[in-house]
């Protein structure tokens, strides 16, 4: 019996824990590695790094082709539309915010990103039918605090930087409101299908739909001047930060609320401030140390809640 519970509620906070892993990921990827990739068009970027994947995962989709057989109209659908806004709008707007900004001054990125949770929970609660209880929004309340207080401290985020700013705070929040809605679309998607053919179908569909996008904006012909050192980038996300995370993204998902998902991602403003200090020697505060241990407690505690799918 004891072990049972044991087994139970390790199950509960592993599902959970990929999902922080695939967040923490993510902020790797805006900090350490996409900063390589700026010379290149949006469009391009997106593109080569969701075909990459695609074709790398093209020997498993043959293998369980016949999975398929049991999709529906339904399913087709939510792939497509979180190929469309996590795959394409949200990484070109998130790219595209981080490019504005030189990756420099990350506060008006981040800051609108803890926005996140809030679409998302939203949303799951409409379409999903998710019953929340109240603890929930008292500890989801306390995250997206706990998180302000980790990245900003006590200062006011820093929106000084010219008009470019404002431009990138406009990205930054199309692509918290397309992630958001990936992800409820994710937990749609995945009813049917197992995580691994849910990550295929996700870069399969953005590869298709950024092809297009980057060949009407005529951007598909800067493929020539991707240096060897940008190649190497585009192959190392494929392998951390984009196949990899999704993966084990979907894997967490498809067991957990898209609710708790949303907070679970909080993961990526921490990681984000951790990496501004180990990068750029940006040293945390007490209220920054206070915030992420606000943060950290807040999804553990919502990761042990039970939540109501209808």
């Amino acid at each position: 019996m004891i072990e049972e519970k044991i087994k139970e509620s390790s199950s509960k906070l592993f599902a959970p824990l990929l999902v922080v892993i695939a967040a923490s990921l993510w902020a790797v990827d805006g900090i350490v590695l996409r900063p390589s990739l700026y010379s290149l068009p949006v469009p391009l970027v997106v593109f080569i790094e969701s075909s990459i994947v695609a074709v790398l995962l093209t020997p498993f989709f043959i293998k369980k082709v016949s999975s398929l057989k049991h999709l529906k109209i339904k399913d087709w659908m939510a792939f497509f539309g979180v190929a469309l806004l996590g795959g394409a709008i949200g990484t070109m707007a998130i790219t595209k915010a981080l490019f504005y900004v030189n990756f420099v001054n990350l506060s008006v990125v981040i800051l609108l990103q803890k926005l996140q949770p809030v679409f998302a929970i939203s949303l799951a609660t409409i379409f999903l039918k998710e019953k929340l209880p109240k603890e929930f929004f008292l500890w989801a309340a306390l995250a997206i605090v706990g998180a302000y207080f980790m990245t900003f401290g006590l200062s006011v985020p820093n929106f000084s930087t010219g008009d470019k700013t404002t431009i990138a705070a406009l990205f930054a929040l199309l692509a918290a409101f397309s992630f958001s809605s990936s992800t409820v679309l994710s937990k749609r998607a995945l009813r049917n299908v197992g995580y691994e053919m849910g990550t295929y179908l996700r870069f399969l569909f953005a590869s298709i739909i950024m092809m297009i996008i980057a060949a009407t904006t005529g951007d598909i012909l800067s493929i020539t001047e991707v240096s060897t050192k940008q190649i190497i980038i585009f192959l190392i996300i494929a392998f951390t930060t984009g196949g990899a995370a999704i993966f084990l993204y979907y894997y967490g998902l498809k067991r957990i609320s898209a609710s708790v998902a949303s907070i679970c991602e909080l993961a990526f403003p921490l990681t984000a401030v951790v990496l501004e200090y180990v990068v750029h020697g940006n040293i945390l505060s007490a209220v920054q140390w206070i915030g992420a241990a606000v943060l950290l407690i807040s999804i553990l505690k919502v990761s042990g809640l039970k939540i109501n799918v209808w």
